[in-house]
């Protein structure tokens, strides 16, 4: 799963709205044994950690016998709309995954259960206080966070070796990957020196690289449209055709960096934590490393948190998931084992397990990133923004207008989004 855009064929906001004076057709049901179905909607999961899932919901069913998960996936790239669509519908899961850039959307809209109002015993003080804070929404906790992941830096050993090209180091620039790049690609073996998609996940974090922001600072206006957003955007899109492959080359094919990475023909990859699972039986060698930075460095921090719906019937049902799923010590030590992302919790002990596994070697790159973070911008209308900038960006990459012009086509787009 890499952080593509996500396709919306509606207006988050007007749809969530709309949707707010519904009822669900299909909220959890209650049995006649008195055993609550709690509905659980996940992009996570999905497809590599289906099984870790199911083994923090035994443990919490084992604590909670009246209590069943019923879990439905999406990957990242529908999840969103079918989100959009069920809330649209009536037919909202009791409980479902959100990511910290969507979550102020969801929670203006009216579509969160307010989580205090349904808490049962808990102390909070067991979340990393910065991650339980980035889901309160106008004082209210309307999510509890269940993980976080960092976008490091893949590289194939292998490649690197053959080529005879240094590994990259934590203290690379730019210019230093865009010059091995150069040497690993190898177009007649279809062999790619670097991949870093041109939209923008990647361009918020480039930017802070280059030592620029993307809004300003009282949040009502964008600032990207710089010098420092021009070398940002410049820096994606040169990369295009020289390398990393043309979009004709890619060819609408999904996941087609993470097949290329597993076949052996990409020397580096920008990337998040998420993939280590998918890689721990490729046939070659390989590690990251914290990504490269210009003026600065910064590193992407994605969180995801488990939300319940406002219209759900089992809220203290769907409060008791959502604590369990996001603070309990199964879930902390399934996502720990099997390298899916990491739990936020306040207990760094808890994390120490984590650098033991050998795939990759350098794991202390994951926390290493966190010393500098590139945060995404979030506004209400937040799927807008990401297609605006995304799109503005497609058309430098491939050629159809410049860097400088497509950015200001982008400020004009988020600024009208912002007033």
């Amino acid at each position: 799963m890499h952080r593509t855009k996500i396709a919306a064929g509606f207006a988050a906001v007007a749809l969530l709205a709309t949707a707010c004076s519904q009822g669900s057709a299909t909220k959890g049901a209650t049995g006649s044994d008195g055993k609550v179905t709690l509905r659980y909607f996940t992009f996570s999961a999905a497809p590599d950690h289906v099984k870790d899932l199911d083994k923090i919901i035994a443990g919490f069913e084992k604590e909670n016998p009246k209590i069943h998960i019923q879990v439905e996936t999406a990957p990242f790239d529908q999840y969103f709309t079918k989100l959009q669509t069920s809330i649209a519908g009536g037919t909202a899961p009791d409980t479902f995954e959100l990511n910290y850039e969507n979550f102020v959307t969801y929670a203006s809209a009216g579509s969160l259960l307010d989580l205090n109002t349904v808490a049962g015993d808990g102390d909070s003080s067991v979340y990393a206080q910065e991650s339980l804070n980035a889901f309160k929404h106008d004082g209210k906790q309307y999510a509890l966070p269940a993980s976080f992941s960092t976008v490091v830096l893949f590289y194939n050993k292998d490649l690197f070796k053959k080529a005879g090209v240094a590994e990259p180091t934590a203290d690379w620039t730019w210019a230093e990957e865009q010059a091995a790049a150069a040497k690993l690609t190898d177009k007649k073996k279809g062999i790619y020196g670097d991949f870093q998609p041109v939209q923008f996940f990647e361009f918020y974090k480039t930017l802070k690289q280059a030592g620029g922001e993307f809004l300003a600072p009282d949040g009502k206006k964008s600032a990207f449209d710089s010098p420092a957003g021009v070398k940002a955007a410049t820096w994606l899109a040169s990369k295009v055709g020289k390398t990393m492959p043309t979009e004709a080359e890619i060819g609408g094919t999904a996941d087609y960096d993470t097949n290329l990475f597993k076949s052996g023909k990409l020397a580096m990859w920008h990337n998040g934590i998420w993939q280590f699972a998918g890689l721990k039986d490729v046939p070659f060698g390989w590690d990251v490393v914290v990504e490269p930075g210009d003026a600065a460095k910064a590193s992407a921090v994605f969180h995801n948190a488990v939300a319940a719906s406002s219209t759900t019937k089992h809220g203290k049902e769907a409060w008791a998931w959502a604590r369990y799923l996001s603070s309990s010590g199964t879930a902390a030590s399934t996502r720990i084992e099997s390298s899916w992302e990491l739990p936020p919790v306040s207990d760094q002990s808890v994390l120490s397990g984590y650098l033991k596994d050998p795939k990759p070697a350098n794991r202390q790159a994951v926390f290493d990133s966190l010393k500098s973070i590139a945060l995404p911008p979030v506004i209400k209308r937040q799927q807008e923004m990401q297609d605006a900038v995304t799109k503005e960006l497609g058309e430098a990459a491939a050629g159809r207008k410049s860097v400088p012009d497509a950015l200001k086509s982008a400020a004009t787009a988020v600024d009208a989004l912002l007033g």
